[in-house]
C-alpha cells in the first residue's frame, strides 16, 4: 500500500512538473526575413536559414546581386529603386505583432551588364518614419556599414521601412529581417520606450578571431540575432588576447539573451600599456547608450581586489573601482554594466583604467544612438492624401510612399506639413501641386484634410465637378483650381469657407450661377477670378443669369409638366379605345347570317332599278279582268 502511493505521489509530481514547465515554456519569437527581389523562399547554409519571397511588399525593380560584404546573408537577387520611381520608396510589411523588434537592412550592388557598377548608391534609411541610417561613401569597404540595424517598437500591426533618395546612385536592398525580442531588452533607464529607437552604431567581440552573429555562437532567438565585429587589439601592444572554453553563467538570461561564447574571449592589458582604449568615430551632438561586457576568464586572478579599473568615456570617469569578481559573484560569470552619455564631437573615447599594479580587461562592448521616434502623420490625412494620389494620377516621379512628413529630412514634395502640438501629430496645411500634368478628378476624400490653408492645383488637366465637400475645410484660406477642365456648377457650400480669401476658378468648364455667398465677398476685399468660363453668370463682370427659379418652383414645374403629359396619354388611349370598339361593332353587325337576309344584294338592288324604269300602267297592259 505504502509503494503504492510512492508511485502515486512521483507520478503526481512528474506531471506537476511537466505542467510547470509548459506554462513557463517561452514561445518562439516572430521572425520575418525576406530575400528581396526572389521569387521563391529560399534557405542558407550552414544554419538553414528561411528566407521568405520578395512578394507585394513595394515596388522597385529585382535584380541580380553583388554581395559587399562577407557577412552578407549570401542571397542571390535584390531589389533596387531607381530614381524615375520617386525619391522615396517603402517596405510595407503587414501582420506584424505588437512587440520589440531588432530591424536589419542588408544593402547589396546591383549586378547587371547595363548597370554602372562604379556608383556606389548613397542614400537614407528610415524605420516607422524615423532616420535610422545615412549611407556614406565607402561603405561598401567597411563590413559593419553593409546593414543598418535599430531596435524600435512595432504597435501597430506593421513595418515600414523605407529608402530616400539623395541623388546619389539607385538604393539598393539585399535583405530585411525583422526579429523580435524581450519587451524590456536594452532598458537603459527612465527615458526608454516606445517613443526611443536604439540605432545600433557599434558591437565589439573582443579577441574574437572572426565576425558571428548570434547564431554562429548558438545564442537564444530571443536575442535577436546580433552581429559581432572581431577586434584583436584596441592599439599595437597595447593589449594581448585571452580565451577559454569553459561554461559562462548568467550569460544567456532575461531580457538581453547575450550568447554564452560572447565572453570566452576578451583584451587584456599590459604592463607597457596598463590601459585599455578604444576609439570610434559617432556623429555629434547625439545621446548614446554604451554596453560593457565582462567575465573573469583569466585564472591568475584567484580573489577579489586582484582586478580593479574604472571607466571613462571622453575623460570622464562612468564607473569607479570596478571589480568583476565582485561584482558578478565569482569566476567565469557574466557582468554587464551600461551608461548613457551626450556626445558633443565626432569621437567617442572610452578608456579602461586599472589601479596600480593590476590590467583592466573587457569580452565585449555594444554602442547604440539613442534617437526619438518621430510622431507620425496624422492616419485620416494619410490615408485622404493617398486617395488624392490614386484620383489625380500621381506621376510615379513624385513618389508619396511612407508618411507624408517624416522623416522630416525627407518630406513627400507638395505637401506641406505642420506639426499639432494639442493632437502631438503632424497635419497637411498646404497642397501645391500646380503644374505637373495632373490629370483624373478631385475626390471627396480631399476635405478629410481637415487642416489644410491652400490648395493649388492650378495648371493641370483635372476633370469633374469641384466636390460639394470641399466646404467642411473650415480652414482654407487659398483655393486656386484655375485652369484645369473642372465642370458643372460651382458648390454653395464654397461660400461657408469664411476665411477664403482668393479664389480662383478661371480656364475651366463650369455653368451655372456664381453662389451669393461667394459673390458678396467680393466686397471683403476677397480675390475671387471667375473669368474664361462660358457658362458662369450673376456677378459684375460675368453675363446676366436668365431668370432664376427656385429649386421649389423646378419641381413644380418638372411635376406639372408630368401630369399633363400623363393626361394627354390617356386621353389618346382612351380615343383608340373607342374608335377600336366602334369598328368591332360595325364588323361585328355586318357577319351577323340575319343581317345578311335583310340587306339587299348589289344585284337584287341592280334587278329592282331595272325594273322601275320598265313598269306599265293597268292600260297600256289592256283592260283589268273583272
Amino acid at each position: 500500500m505504502l509503494l503504492k502511493m510512492l508511485r502515486f505521489l512521483l507520478l503526481w509530481l512528474l506531471i506537476n512538473c511537466f505542467l510547470v514547465y509548459l506554462s513557463s515554456a517561452r514561445p518562439q519569437p516572430f521572425a520575418m526575413r525576406i530575400s528581396c527581389g526572389a521569387r521563391n523562399d529560399v534557405h542558407t547554409s550552414p544554419t538553414n536559414t528561411r528566407w521568405h519571397k520578395d512578394f507585394a511588399y513595394t515596388g522597385g525593380i529585382p535584380a541580380n546581386a553583388t554581395l559587399p560584404s562577407y557577412i552578407s546573408p549570401p542571397l542571390k537577387t535584390l531589389r533596387y529603386f531607381p530614381m524615375y520611381t520617386g525619391p522615396e520608396n517603402c517596405y510595407i510589411i503587414n501582420r506584424v505583432p505588437k512587440g520589440h523588434y531588432s530591424v536589419r537592412i542588408f544593402f547589396g550592388l546591383v549586378n547587371q551588364t547595363n548597370f554602372d557598377h562604379d556608383t556606389e548608391p548613397l542614400f537614407d534609411v528610415s524605420v516607422e518614419g524615423t532616420q535610422i541610417c545615412s549611407l556614406k561613401s565607402g561603405w561598401t569597404n567597411l563590413d559593419e556599414q553593409t546593414f543598418a540595424e535599430a531596435l524600435v517598437f512595432l504597435m501597430d500591426g506593421s513595418a515600414s521601412l523605407c529608402f530616400h533618395s539623395t541623388g546619389h546612385g539607385d538604393p539598393a536592398i539585399l535583405a530585411i529581417e525583422i526579429l523580435q525580442i524581450d519587451e524590456k531588452a536594452y532598458y537603459f533607464g527612465p527615458d526608454w520606450g516606445q517613443g526611443v529607437i536604439l540605432r545600433t552604431a557599434r558591437r565589439l567581440s573582443c579577441g574574437a578571431g572572426k565576425p558571428k552573429f548570434d547564431a554562429d555562437y548558438n545564442g537564444d532567438n530571443w536575442g535577436g540575432d546580433r552581429f559581432w565585429s572581431p577586434i584583436k587589439t584596441f592599439g599595437q601592444q597595447s593589449d594581448h588576447i585571452i580565451s577559454v572554453e569553459t561554461s559562462i553563467k548568467q550569460a544567456s538570461i532575461l531580457p538581453n539573451f547575450y550568447p554564452e561564447a560572447l565572453y570566452r574571449s576578451a583584451l587584456v592589458s599590459t604592463d607597457s600599456q596598463p590601459d585599455l582604449t578604444y576609439l570610434m568615430d559617432v556623429d555629434p551632438n547625439r545621446n548614446y547608450s554604451i554596453w560593457f561586457h565582462f567575465a573573469e576568464i583569466d585564472a591568475s586572478i584567484k580573489n577579489v581586489g586582484q582586478r580593479i579599473f574604472n571607466i571613462l568615456i571622453n575623460g570622464n570617469v562612468e564607473f569607479e573601482d570596478v571589480d568583476i569578481l565582485k561584482l558578478s559573484g565569482g569566476h567565469y560569470t557574466a557582468l554587464v554594466l551600461n551608461t548613457t552619455v551626450a556626445v558633443n564631437g565626432r569621437t567617442l573615447t572610452i578608456t579602461f583604467q586599472p589601479r596600480e599594479g593590476s590590467h583592466a580587461i573587457i569580452n565585449a562592448i555594444e554602442v547604440f544612438e539613442i534617437v526619438s521616434a518621430e510622431v507620425k502623420t496624422s492616419p485620416d490625412e494619410v490615408r485622404a492624401l493617398r486617395s488624392l494620389k490614386k484620383a489625380l494620377a500621381l506621376p510615379v516621379r513624385f513618389g508619396w510612399n511612407g508618411d507624408p512628413c517624416v522623416p522630416q529630412q525627407h518630406p513627400w514634395s507638395g505637401a506641406d506639413c505642420q506639426y499639432d502640438r494639442a493632437g502631438n501629430k503632424w497635419v497637411i496645411d498646404g497642397l501645391g501641386l500646380d503644374n505637373q500634368g495632373l490629370m483624373g478628378f478631385l475626390p471627396n476624400e480631399t476635405s478629410h484634410l481637415r487642416h489644410l490653408q491652400s490648395i493649388n492645383l492650378s495648371g493641370n488637366s483635372i476633370h469633374g465637378p469641384i466636390p460639394a465637400s470641399l466646404g467642411a475645410i473650415t480652414k482654407l484660406e487659398v483655393l486656386d483650381l484655375s485652369y484645369n477642365f473642372f465642370n458643372g456648377s460651382i458648390p454653395e457650400s464654397l461660400g461657408q469657407l469664411t476665411s477664403l480669401r482668393t479664389l480662383n476658378l478661371n480656364g475651366n468648364s463650369l455653368s451655372g450661377r456664381v453662389p451669393a455667398a461667394l459673390g458678396a465677398r467680393l466686397l471683403h476685399r476677397a480675390s475671387f477670378n471667375f473669368t474664361d468660363n462660358a457658362g458662369l453668370c450673376g456677378i459684375p463682370g460675368l453675363p446676366a443669369c436668365e431668370p432664376h427659379l427656385s429649386p421649389g418652383a423646378k419641381i413644380g414645374i418638372a411635376f406639372g409638366t408630368l401630369i399633363i403629359f400623363l393626361f394627354i396619354i390617356t386621353f389618346a388611349v382612351c380615343c383608340w379605345k373607342r374608335r377600336q370598339n366602334i369598328l368591332r361593332a360595325q364588323n361585328a353587325a355586318r357577319d351577323a347570317p340575319y343581317a345578311k337576309a335583310r340587306i339587299p344584294s348589289s344585284r337584287d338592288i341592280q334587278m329592282s332599278k331595272h325594273n322601275q324604269g320598265h313598269t306599265r300602267t293597268p292600260t297600256e297592259n289592256g283592260r283589268l279582268i273583272p
